[in-house]
């Protein structure tokens, strides 16, 4: 297609999308009543409606939401082009997903079968009313979890990734013998440092950042009260693009909250807190086979960890909700999954009876709570703070745990980490793979969370600032071969897997952006 049937298509699917949205018959209703208004004139009523929303700030609304669907929609493309290929174009990811797909449903059915426990029930009217006078304090709940294993851990999910192959792809020709030393064995194209260079151009070493103590060429007190007054004018002025734009050299503290609801489009209007009070109604009315693996999770991540346990209670509540929430399912249209469906009781095989399961349709695995955690250090409003993690998951973490050719996804960035090691690292590179400690099986725990539970939680919101800023999980890899640069010279002297870890063990005390930075602009190339 040419760049302008390209352009008219993208904008009549935008159209589309908002003409069924909330904001669209606000703006509508809006426009009605303004004709109303002495300044209106018939003569020029086109323009002084377009003056008018433009005036009281609509005009900005729309231009967020636009900018949101530009984010989350599939590329343009060919008109008839099957939708499966425009979710995944290589079929042979396609495939491995479904199968993915089928192995973790297939255990969620033999745990629901082997514990007794259905899918899905109503809860009795006793119950009922216990959970709702300890929704604020679940975590003083201690229901027995201890049949209830996790679906899958990360760990599983690599063995699958290291396993694919594109069957159409002769590896032979692959020029040098380096490219046989990774685990991850599929040619997709990952960005190299000049090219990342590029992309990360404001990381460079002479641009302030926010999270970097030491300036030497200006005093870090006089960059960060300029830079904190751009933000409160970006905030007030309520531009998305702006916000992506200005976190890409960090956020504040003070003013990370508004700027990521503003990046994300997250408004927290009164239909928002609406949908949000209905999926707690849902989460009283209906158990879920899938609320034991998200209380599980919980008690066995974030409730062991120093910076979240105090966050539980809002962690059940985010994540209950989020089970249920059928607003989650839009991100299949550009996401490499399928929904999981399961059937109705004693109707099983007949098609028309099968329901998406869990009604979201995301079964949560070992450490899937880490992706809400840090975010209610932002957020002390369950209704707000559920909103930004739905988008944040709907944009970016659903990358990290479904198997597609995204440059974001999971796939790339493991690819992406591996070149970088065997490109600036090759000594050290060979040196593991040597005594059975492949860099990737030690960092995959980092990138599948993005860190979270990694990095303390002051570095690892600067991180998710620029996951934010570039719209991009492909600092993620930077920083897991950053962390590798880092500790190289320990690593070189280690002789086994269980010394490598050893070395690895506790990044609490790494600080981010200089890692990414000097691995990124200091390197040589």
């Amino acid at each position: 297609m040419d760049e302008g049937s390209e352009l008219s298509l993208t904008i009549a699917q935008i159209v589309q999308r908002l003409k069924g949205s909330h904001l669209h018959s606000q703006i509508e209703r809006q426009a009605k009543e303004c004709l109303h208004q002495p300044e209106i004139k018939l003569e020029s009523l086109k323009e002084d409606v377009r003056s008018f929303l433009k005036t009281s700030g609509w005009e900005r609304q729309l231009q967020n939401a636009v900018y949101r669907e530009l984010h989350v929609q599939l590329p343009p493309s060919h008109p008839v082009a099957p939708a499966e290929h425009l979710k995944e174009p290589l079929a042979y990811m396609r495939k491995a997903q479904a199968s993915w797909e089928k192995r973790v449903l297939k255990s969620l059915n033999s745990m629901s079968t082997e514990l007794g426990v259905p899918l899905a029930r109503m809860r009795p009217a006793v119950e009922q009313k216990e959970l709702s006078n300890k929704w604020n304090e679940m975590g003083t709940d201690e229901p027995d979890l201890t049949s209830f294993r996790p679906v899958y851990a990360p760990k599983d999910f690599l063995e699958v990734l290291i396993s694919l192959r594109n069957p159409n792809h002769d590896s032979s020709e692959d020029v040098g013998v380096r490219s046989h030393w990774g685990l991850i064995q599929v040619p997709l194209n990952v960005r190299d440092i000049p090219q990342l260079r590029q992309a990360y151009s404001e990381l460079n070493l002479t641009s302030g950042q926010l999270g970097i103590d030491d300036h030497a060429h200006i005093h870090p007190d006089l960059f960060e009260n300029e830079y904190v007054q751009i933000g409160k004018k970006v905030v007030l002025e309520q531009d998305s693009a702006a916000a992506q734009q200005y976190s890409r050299q960090g956020c504040s503290n003070g003013l990370r909250a508004d700027l990521w609801a503003l990046i994300l489009n997250s408004t927290n209007q009164p239909q928002d807190v609406m949908h949000y009070e209905q999926l707690t109604a849902g989460v009283i009315q209906h158990d879920l086979l899938v609320d034991n693996l998200i209380y599980k999770d919980v008690k066995l991540t974030a409730s062991n960890d120093d910076y979240y346990f105090v966050f539980e209670d809002f962690l059940y509540q985010v994540l209950l909700c989020f089970s249920r929430d059928t607003a989650v399912l839009e991100h299949f249209k550009y996401n490499s999954a399928t929904p999981p469906k399961s059937f109705i009781q004693g109707k099983g095989g007949d098609e028309e009876c099968a329901v998406v399961y869990p009604p979201n349709g995301v079964i949560p695995f070992h450490g899937f709570s880490m992706y809400v955690a840090p975010l209610c250090f932002l957020y002390n409003e369950p209704s707000k703070l559920y909103s930004v993690f739905r988008e944040m998951y709907n944009r970016y973490f659903f990358r990290l745990h479904s198997i597609s050719s995204s440059p974001s996804g999971i796939v790339s960035l493991c690819l992406q980490f591996e070149r970088l090691l065997q490109t600036h690292l090759p000594q050290l590179f060979y040196h593991l793979r040597q005594i059975g400690a492949q860099p990737l099986r030690m960092a995959f725990k980092w990138m599948v969370r993005a860190f979270s539970g990694y990095l303390s939680t002051d570095q690892l919101l600067l991180l998710w600032d620029r996951i934010l800023g570039y719209d991009s999980l492909e600092v993620v890899a930077v920083l897991a071969a950053a962390v590798f640069a880092f500790r190289a010279e320990n690593l070189m002297e280690v002789t086994s897997l269980a010394s490598a870890e050893a070395v690895l063990a506790d990044l609490s005390t790494l600080k981010v952006m200089p890692l990414i930075q000097i691995f990124l602009f200091a390197t040589a190339i």
